[in-house]
């Protein structure tokens, strides 16, 4: 098989990705819209270890060493993402990204801070 068959798969795969992390609002889908960016470059990983196998004799796969490294830390990177965005749920009722915007501090009409009296009748 050609180089340029795995090398465009892996650029559309990437491509699909990007756009859902872009155009996403919920961060289950943008999670997963890594990952699926992550799996592209791995497909390219292991397409050109074994293109570059094919020219030396002696080679140690690192292409596709790497590729392990990457799906283990991908693996932790989803485990945690899944963690958060759960908690997050729990604490506020949505996860949407936009919704999620402030967490720190909130604030009033205008960009006006909230004062501590508004903020202990927010709470009670």
């Amino acid at each position: 098989m050609h180089l340029a068959y795995p090398a465009v798969l892996s650029a559309l795969l990437f491509c699909t990705g990007l756009y859902g992390v872009l155009a996403r609002r919920n961060a289950i889908l943008v999670l997963m819209s890594v990952e699926l960016m992550l799996n592209a470059v791995n497909l390219n990983l292991v397409a050109f270890d074994v293109w570059l196998s094919k020219t030396a004799r002696d080679t140690l796969h690192s292409g596709q060493a790497l590729t392990l490294f990457t799906i283990a830390i991908a693996a932790a990177e989803i485990g945690i993402g899944l963690a958060i965005v759960l908690a997050v749920y729990r604490a506020r009722g949505t996860s949407d990204i936009d919704k999620l915007r402030d967490s720190a501090e909130p604030h009033g009409p205008e960009g006006a801070t909230v004062t501590a009296d508004e903020k202990a009748e927010a709470t009670a």
